[in-house]
């Protein structure tokens, strides 16, 4: 009789010590295995659909574009082009993706509706501005769980994931963040290559016109 409990409980040492092996194998080997945007394949194909959309926003050649410059800042129009290629590189795999991808129709769109619609008049603006005041207003109502408060606040910073679960949110906004520190490497690396090429170009001009003829 004690032989057998004694034999069972090696046993269940036995299989609790293989688990715990396989599960710190399991997550050396998911810590071993770098994020697809921590790729050098990723890093080039970014930075080239990148440079191609900076091209682009320079360029401003179409009326489109120029009317486009003309409405918003050159900072703006680059960290927006910059969104973009970000998203055509993830090839819209995720939400976020296809988000900012959608974002600049959907921008349109309205500002399509905007021109179309008839101006208010003041009264009727004073009396929205009223009623939005009114409803946004912090009422009386049961107190939001820090935890969901805190979804809430990530699901407005990751694009098109609002209304997503839990569980789902996690993956997307763990995602756009390696996505977005690739960025900051891409476009470091491409600030420094254009101040290194600047810089060269100016030593050469400044070079050319001080040295005189023989």
């Amino acid at each position: 009789m004690a032989s057998t409990s004694s034999s069972t409980a090696v046993e269940g040492r036995e299989r609790k010590r293989k688990r715990t092996a396989g599960g710190e194998s399991a997550s050396a080997a998911a810590e071993a295995q770098p994020s697809k945007w921590r790729t050098r394949r990723e890093h080039e194909i970014y930075s080239s659909k990148l440079l191609e959309a900076i091209r682009l926003v320079r360029a401003g050649s179409s009326s489109a574009a120029a009317a486009t410059a003309a409405a918003q800042p050159r900072s703006r129009a680059v960290r927006e082009a910059a969104d973009r290629a970000l998203a055509v590189a993830a090839r819209g795999r995720t939400r976020w993706s296809r988000a900012i991808l959608a974002s600049r129709r959907l921008r349109l769109q309205a500002a399509r509706r905007a021109r179309l619609r008839a101006p208010t008049s003041p009264c009727s603006s004073r009396h929205d501005a009223t009623a939005a005041a009114a409803s946004s207003a912090p009422g009386k109502g049961p107190k939001t769980p820090p935890l969901e408060r805190k979804a809430k606040v990530l699901g407005r910073l990751v694009p098109g994931c609002r209304k997503l679960p839990f569980p789902a949110l996690l993956a997307e906004a763990s995602d756009y963040i390696a996505a977005l520190e690739m960025q900051v490497r891409a476009m470091t690396a491409l600030a420094e290559a254009l101040s290194a090429v600047s810089s060269s170009s100016t030593t050469t001009t400044t070079n050319g016109g001080s040295s005189s003829p023989a």
